[in-house]
């Protein structure tokens, strides 16, 4: 229980149902649509459609998302795979003969075709209870009349906008200008998109009108999609992968997304005692901060669209990952084990949903860096992703660019079950750190006995650039053990990413948890 001479905030308590994310106005939509008689599938589609226009740097229908269900009456967990394909005729060698090693980012080249809305209609169609008009209905309302700027959303613009361009400064700037704290901003062109939807389904974003108005942007632009890579979006429906921790299952989405990772990471935590350590000390911030340079490394050389990966066995191994973590010194910060900056990013949103009837929804939605590729479509304003930077050109590689192939992707829904039952879905923003910051909340409630509000309130640690960074949270005396220990110490301008969780206790009861770097909120009724 926190000190509550303290600043912070209490967990969330409720019976009958609950929604836990990033935007207090996604959040009450969501319990709203519970309220009315849907289930979390309805109301995690309505608060995360909502997020698009609340938090717009972060994502929107031009985006991808991954989700894990738990239907109603059970603890099995289905995954949803809803991120997009890169164009048939995409090249990776016509890149690198223009002399690029990385996708240009702010690049119609750097955008596969958006997921999301497709498997919205899937998760609708197949788990819903009251329809996709129902769940849309919040967001097209709010994007009509436009939601006030809120304060993180407000600084994340000022970082963001200079890779807005074209229709993308019409659609995402207020007349030319930022939008500030407070500002109303609205998306009429988006909840025209939205309203078709409802009406008529995928088929209205994926072909017609809509289509049209994405497909002639991306043309434009140098793009080599076609009316046919929008007709073949289509989700994937699936099997989770799963790790143990400490007697905690761990359940992850599997590849393309870098869930796999967050589970090879725990099983190199799972040698060493941290139990006995200073959950905010040097010794369990540098154990964590080794184990995480070689969990990234891994991801970098093997992690790719699930049809060319040949490892998946390997990153799952305990065997694999005791071998690892007999190269981590206790007293010395290893070199860089790999150049972990690919797919770099702080920008998506997580939302989950608990129901009455114990239906769980863990979903992410993403438009990878800050406005994406910063490319809208003209009539529209459908912000593209640039999802394509996710891939490598480097030739051979499994996750090289490739036509009809899926890039790696940094966003990681995930499920906590406990003999058998499912307890609790979270998740954790914030880029390539999700791997890591889903290895400290399990290892700050397993290992440090914290509740889920402390753990996702408590100070981050992360290697990247070859530095390990910081929050302000850290004391002066830690930072000088880690540099002593070898570390290049730095602290973030941006904190590390955003969580939400909701435990779901053996009485029923259930508990939120609302990470205090973002302006969102539990809410429960």
């Amino acid at each position: 229980m926190r000190d509550f001479h303290q600043p912070g905030r209490s967990a969330v308590m409720a019976t009958n149902g609950m929604c836990a994310t990033s935007h207090p106005l996604a959040a009450q939509a969501a319990v709203g649509i519970l309220q009315q008689g849907g289930n979390a599938v309805d109301a995690a589609i309505a608060g995360a459609v909502i997020l698009g226009l609340a938090e717009p740097q972060m994502t929107g229908i031009g985006g991808d998302c991954f989700a894990l269900i738990s239907p109603a009456g059970g603890d099995d967990v289905i995954a949803i795979n809803g991120s997009g394909r890169a164009p048939a005729a995409a090249d990776a060698a016509a890149l690198r003969a223009e002399g690029h090693t990385t996708i240009p980012l702010q690049d119609a080249r750097a955008v596969t075709i958006p997921g999301a809305i497709d498997a919205f209609c899937t998760m609708s169609e197949n788990w819903g209870r009251l329809g996709l008009a129902d769940s849309l209905a919040p967001a097209i309302r709010y994007m009509d009349e436009g939601v006030p700027v809120s304060p993180r959303v407000a600084w994340d613009w000022q970082e963001s906008e200079p890779v807005l361009s074209g229709h993308g400064r019409t659609h995402f700037l207020n007349g030319g200008a930022i939008p500030k704290l407070g500002d109303t901003f609205a998306l009429p062109g988006q909840a025209e998109v939205l309203r078709r939807v409802a009406r008529d389904g995928r088929a209205a974003f994926y072909d017609g009108e809509v289509m049209e108005d994405m497909l002639a942007t991306l043309t434009a632009g140098g793009g080599a999609h076609t009316a046919a890579d929008f007709a073949a979006t289509a989700c994937t429906i699936g099997d989770p992968v799963g790790g143990t921790y400490k007697g905690r299952e761990l359940l992850e989405h599997p590849p393309n997304g870098q869930g796999t990772l967050a589970i090879l990471m725990l099983n190199i935590l799972s040698q060493f005692d941290l139990a006995s350590m200073d959950p905010f000390g040097a010794a369990r911030t540098h154990i964590e901060a080794e184990a995480a340079k070689l969990a990234y490394d891994a991801r970098n050389r093997f992690l790719a669209d699930p049809d060319h990966m040949t490892r998946m066995d390997h990153l799952l191994s305990m065997e694999a990952a005791e071998k690892l973590a007999a190269l981590i010194d206790p007293k010395r910060a290893m070199a860089s084990a790999t150049t972990i900056s690919e797919a770099v990013h702080k920008d998506t949103i997580y939302i989950t949903v608990v129901d009455r009837d114990r239906m769980v929804v863990s979903l992410i939605y993403s438009v990878f860096h800050g406005f994406g590729s910063g490319i809208a479509s003209e009539k529209f304003g459908i912000l593209f992703q640039n999802r394509g930077a996710g891939f490598s050109l480097q030739e051979g590689h499994p996750n090289e660019l490739g036509g009809g192939k899926r890039p790696m992707h940094t966003i990681i829904p995930a499920i906590v079950r406990d003999q058998g039952r499912v307890t609790m879905p979270f998740g954790v923003m914030g880029g390539q750190y999700q791997i890591n910051g889903h290895a400290r909340v399990m290892t700050n409630m397993t290992d440090f006995g914290m509740d889920a509000q402390a753990a996702l309130d408590a100070p981050r640690s992360f290697p990247e650039h070859g530095k390990l960074q910081l929050e302000r949270g850290y004391g002066d005396k830690v930072r000088a053990e880690l540099a002593d220990l070898g570390h290049e110490i730095v602290t973030p301008d941006v904190p590390l990413g955003g969580a939400q969780s909701i435990v779901i206790h053996e009485n029923g009861v259930l508990e939120g948890a609302s990470d205090p770097r973002k302006d969102g909120c539990a809410i429960g009724y």
